[in-house]
C-alpha cells in the first residue's frame, strides 16, 4: 500500500515516519519549500516515546511521483480545500482520502471534492510536537479510529497497526469527531490566550471555571444535533486529557507562539456557530475565539 501524506507537520510527519520504517512506501507533500529542502536532506527525525530514529521519506511538492492507494491529509483544517483541490489531478478514482484533521468541516469538504465513497473520517489521540523542519517530539501514544468499515478501512487499520499505532475500524466516527472536537474546545484556545500547558490549565482555578463554562456549552450543542459523545462524563473526559499530556504544549499555543493562523474557526468557532444555527447561546466559546482571533491579528505588533 502506498500512502501519501499531505502536510509535513507534526501529526504528518509522526504518521510518514512510522510508516515508511515499517516497511510501507511513503510520500510526503509539503507545500512549504524550505520544509520540503530541509525534509529531503535530513530525512523525518522522531523523538519521544516511541524512541528515537531517523527515516528517508521522498517528498514532493508538486505532482505525486507514483499513484497512491490511500491520502492522509495532516494539513491545518484551513488548508483542506486548497490542498484537496491540488491533489485531487493526481490521484486514482479509487484512491482513498482519510483525514486525521482537528475540528469540524473537513469531512464535508473532502466529499464535496472526492465524493462520499471515498473518504474516511479518522480521529487520533497521537501527541506530536514539531522542534524543526521535518524533526518532532512524539509527546503520547493514543488510539486511532477510522470509519465508516470497509476493506479500505481495514487495510489501512492493518497499515497502522503494523508501523505499531494502536488503530480500530469504527461504524460511526462523527460521535468520535465531536468527542475530540470538545476537548480541544476547552484546551486549545485557553492554552492559546494564556500561554499555560495543558497540566495548568486544570490546576489553575481561574482557567478551570472556563475550561468546564465552555465544555458545557460545547456539550449541549452537541446533545441537540443528537450527538452521542463517546465518554459519559465530557469535563471529566477533558481534566483526564489535561493530566494525562500536562506537559503538552497545545498545538493552538504553538501556533500562537510561531505567530501561526490558527485553526480556532474550526474548533470552538465551529461551536459558537453550530449553536447559533441551532439557537444555543455560547459566550464563552464566542470570547475564546474572538480573543485568539484578535492575537492572529496583532502578531505583527507583539515583541
Amino acid at each position: 500500500m502506498h500512502f501519501l501524506v499531505i502536510g509535513a507537520g507534526a501529526m504528518g510527519c509522526l504518521f510518514a515516519a512510522r510508516l515508511k520504517r515499517a516497511g510501507l512506501e511513503v510520500s510526503l507533500y509539503e507545500k512549504i519549500p524550505e520544509r520540503a529542502r530541509r525534509i529531503r536532506e535530513r530525512g523525518i527525525q522522531v523523538e519521544g516515546v516511541s524512541g528515537a530514529f531517523e527515516v528517508e521519506v521522498p517528498v514532493i511538492s508538486r505532482n505525486a511521483p507514483a499513484l497512491p492507494d490511500t491520502v492522509l491529509l495532516c494539513v491545518k483544517s484551513y488548508d483542506t480545500e486548497e490542498a484537496s483541490n491540488t491533489i485531487a489531478p493526481w490521484l486514482k478514482q479509487e484512491t482513498l482520502i482519510l483525514t486525521l484533521q482537528n475540528g469540524l468541516g473537513n469531512l464535508e469538504i473532502l466529499e464535496r471534492v472526492f465524493g462520499r465513497e471515498r473518504v474516511l473520517g479518522g480521529v487520533t489521540s497521537e501527541g506530536a510536537t514539531v522542534l524543526d523542519h521535518g524533526r518532532i517530539r512524539h509527546a503520547g501514544m493514543g488510539e486511532t479510529s477510522i470509519g465508516p468499515p470497509g476493506d479500505g478501512a481495514e487495510k489501512i487499520v492493518s497499515a497502522f497497526r503494523r508501523a505499531g499505532f494502536t488503530c480500530k475500524a469504527v461504524d460511526h466516527v462523527h460521535p468520535l469527531l465531536w468527542g475530540k472536537l470538545i476537548v480541544n474546545a476547552g484546551i486549545n484556545a485557553l492554552a492559546a490566550v494564556t500561554r499555560l500547558k495543558n497540566g495548568r490549565l486544570s490546576q489553575i482555578k481561574a482557567t478551570r471555571v472556563v475550561m468546564e463554562m465552555a465544555v458545557r456549552e460545547a456539550v449541549a450543542v452537541a446533545q441537540a444535533k443528537g450527538i452521542l459523545l463517546p465518554y459519559p462524563d465530557p469535563i471529566g473526559r477533558v481534566l483526564d486529557v489535561c493530566e494525562a499530556t500536562a506537559d503538552n504544549v497545545a498545538s493552538m499555543l504553538q501556533d500562537v507562539l510561531n505567530k501561526k493562523m490558527t485553526e480556532i474557526a474550526f474548533i470552538n468557532g465551529a461551536i459558537v456557530r453550530e449553536g447559533e444555527a441551532l439557537g444555543i447561546s455560547t459566550p464563552v466559546n464566542l470570547v475564546l475565539t474572538s480573543l485568539v482571533k484578535a492575537l492572529q491579528e496583532t502578531y505583527r505588533e507583539r515583541g
